[in-house]
């Protein structure tokens, strides 16, 4: 795929979704950080529908030690794998305490050094929290990256790659969003919606739906 089709993809998501940014709610790069490893596997709406119960009584490490590892399960338990990402989430309150202030931190290694924090996770947080031009690759970006010709590969990282190389500059910190949202309600896994996509004279895919 060429510069000037990249560019003009990207323009089309902006017009098409003006203000792109995660569903997940939060306030703080910590509620943000607890969220994102609360969503592994499991929806935005129904991690908001927890944290909506959880951030009001703990929002911070400090307090959510403080409800204690049953106190947090007793929140997030309808939420898929609760039991161990209720671990992850205690242990990640403890290390931020003891080496980072209890403040999050603004480092990838740092990140990805957390129970339950990944290089997808570390990303989304280095991206939304901090505003740092980093991208996330989820099953959404995976799929619409391929799909459209944007970034082909057989693996995450290396999509990540090609897209860290060839997304244009302007759109950098927005296209982990842009593409996320397009993927979740316009390039779906299973019959894409075509013939209602802004990109679909652009997009490289031999099989579209045009009908």
């Amino acid at each position: 795929m060429n510069t000037s089709k990249r560019l003009a993809i990207f323009q089309r998501l902006a017009e098409a979704i003006p203000e792109p940014t995660t569903e997940l709610n939060y306030t703080t790069p910590f509620e943000l950080l607890v969220a994102v490893v609360l969503s592994a596997q499991a929806t935005d709406k129904g991690v908001n529908k927890a944290t909506a119960k959880l951030f009001p009584v703990a929002n911070t490490p400090q307090a959510i030690l403080a409800l204690g590892e049953v106190g947090l399960k007793e929140h997030i338990k309808t939420i898929g794998l609760f039991n161990s990402k209720a671990a992850n989430v205690i242990k990640l309150c403890q290390t931020l305490i003891e080496k980072h202030g209890g403040e999050v931190p603004r480092d990838r290694a740092a990140l990805e050094a957390l129970a339950g924090v990944g290089r997808k996770t570390a990303n989304v947080i280095l991206n939304t929290a901090f505003g740092e031009p980093t991208i996330a690759v989820d099953t959404h970006i995976f799929r619409v990256a391929n799909r459209t010709g944007l970034a082909a590969g057989r693996n995450v990282l290396t999509v990540e790659k090609q897209l860290d190389k060839t997304v244009p500059k302007l759109f950098k910190k927005d296209a982990h969003h842009l593409l996320i949202l397009h993927g979740r309600y316009i390039c779906v896994a299973r019959k894409p919606r075509c013939e209602a996509c802004c990109i679909a004279d652009l997009c490289e895919f031999k099989d579209k739906n045009l009908t």
